[in-house]
């Protein structure tokens, strides 16, 4: 009787799935997904330089990134920017990285890294929505405020559609994007308000200076006005809103 294995029937998917893998399977390509998680379009130029490697070197990586779908590109004249193709890569890379974070931090290696690790953890874009501690607080106000639940996954009320209606700010509910998703905050261990109405909120406090964003990373912080403004509208302690150490 012939006991030789045999061969397993070919998996289409399980061939996607490791070539995806793959992609990030690299520290370069890694660093380039978590820079353009700002959500904002980069050069290759600026990558290379972030990353530190070499402007040919980060073309290779950028080309197999956007062939395998998670970057995409655009072209203005003789600049080449990219960004990620979309809330899905975002998500998916964010998800990724809050699996990293299993145990304590590895300690900055310098005073620069120290600050930009603190100035991330209180408040930063992941994609097109807010994270960090600024994020979570926004979060957990909403839902003790009864404008947004989180018992049975994360979706507006009725007040929180009249919340937002309130503020002028207007939630597009065409597309096939979700109204509020939870995204799994990896500094918080958390989950932050995303979605269509994460994206709105915050393009909103960008846009009246609630928040600004500083460096050349997505950190944002929050300007008094914004603090005395999130304290009136959600009953956000403004002094927390700067404060360093996890979300109360």
């Amino acid at each position: 009787m012939d006991r030789s294995p045999r061969p397993r029937p070919h998996d289409s998917t399980a061939v996607r799935l490791a070539a995806l893998a793959a992609l990030l399977a690299d520290e370069t390509r890694a660093s380039f997904c978590l820079a353009l998680l700002d959500g904002r379009a980069w050069t290759a130029g600026e990558l290379a330089r972030y990353a530190g490697v070499a402007p040919s070197t980060a073309s290779e990586h950028l080309g197999r990134l956007v062939a395998g779908g998670l970057l995409a590109e655009e072209r203005q004249g003789r600049h080449r920017y990219v960004r990620l193709a979309d809330e899905r890569a975002a998500h998916l890379v964010e998800e990724l990285a809050s699996h990293t974070m299993t145990g304590a931090p590895d300690p900055p290696r310098s005073l620069r890294a120290a600050s930009t690790a603190s100035a991330l953890a209180r408040g930063r874009t992941c994609y097109d929505h807010l994270a960090g501690r600024l994020g979570i607080r926004i979060t957990e106000a909403m839902t003790v405020r009864e404008l947004l639940r989180q018992d049975t996954g994360f979706a507006l009320t009725e007040a929180g559609l009249g919340w937002f209606a309130a503020l002028g700010v207007p939630l597009d509910r065409s597309g096939r994007r979700p109204l509020a998703r939870g995204c799994l905050d990896w500094t918080e261990r958390r989950p932050h308000l995303a979605g269509v109405a994460g994206a709105a909120l915050c393009a909103h406090v960008l846009e009246v200076g609630w928040c600004e964003r500083f460096g050349a990373g997505r950190a944002v912080r929050v300007t008094s006005a914004g603090a005395a403004a999130l304290s009136d509208a959600l009953g956000v302690d403004p002094a927390s809103l700067t404060a360093d150490g996890p979300a109360a």
